[in-house]
């Protein structure tokens, strides 16, 4: 066995390729978990019980189970009910947001319960609507409890992306454990592969910073 085979420009682009993927991945899990997620959470403060009580369950069913396992279930359950596979892509997208529309869901609760109650009372004293007051009282104010623990959570998300690599998904983690299979450099790949993470964990906690500190000012202005 050859344990000295240099890494070359090739497993390079390889694990930047994965590392692309990686980002796609967790992109569209972060925008699809999102609007999700604020969906289930408005519906968490229904005043209608059965609504309430739906959205807990999904969010207790989630919440208390492996992502591993949510992303098997999906992986194998899927084309048991619709009678044929659907791409690995599909699968990780689908299985990372459910995952976060649950944890994002509580987070938007907290943020909508946090708005004062005198602010939703006067609202509909001056005739709006349930949306509209949604839509220019409430959920404007929530955001700034949204955004700290949602930028928490998604930088969670995209280290927790790396499970998706075990139902044969080509992202960061797994390209890098084929070009380890080849080159027999386990600490040097992997302290790379952990370098890329930690810059873009550290990258996106700097833009919700970012984000945060601008929407405090706005808020202010009003």
């Amino acid at each position: 066995m050859n344990t000295n085979s240099s890494i070359n420009m090739l497993d390079c682009l390889f694990i930047l390729k994965g590392l692309g993927i990686t980002l796609i991945l967790c992109l569209c899990s972060m925008v699809l978990g999102s609007a999700l997620g604020i969906f289930i959470g408005v519906m968490r403060t229904s005043r209608i019980k059965v609504v309430s009580y739906l959205s807990w369950v999904y969010i207790y069913i989630v919440r208390g189970t492996p992502l591993l396992m949510q992303l098997f279930l999906v992986y194998y359950g899927l084309p048991i009910l619709m009678g044929y596979s659907i791409s690995a892509f599909a699968t990780a997208t689908m299985g990372l947001t459910l995952y976060a529309a649950a944890y994002l869901a509580e987070i938007v609760k907290a943020g909508i319960q946090s708005v004062d109650s005198g602010q939703k009372e006067a609202a509909k004293a001056l005739g709006m609507t349930s949306l509209q007051e949604f839509r220019y009282i409430v959920f404007p104010q929530a955001l700034k409890v949204i955004i700290p623990p949602s930028a928490g959570f998604f930088i969670a998300l995209i280290k927790d992306s790396s499970l998706v690599s075990a139902i044969g998904f080509m992202e960061l983690t797994r390209s890098s454990k084929l070009v380890i299979a080849r080159t027999f450099q386990p600490f040097t790949i992997y302290l790379i592969v952990a370098l890329m993470y930690f810059i873009i964990c550290y990258g996106l906690s700097k833009f919700s910073t970012y984000v945060e500190g601008g929407l405090n000012v706005d808020l202010e202005k009003q």
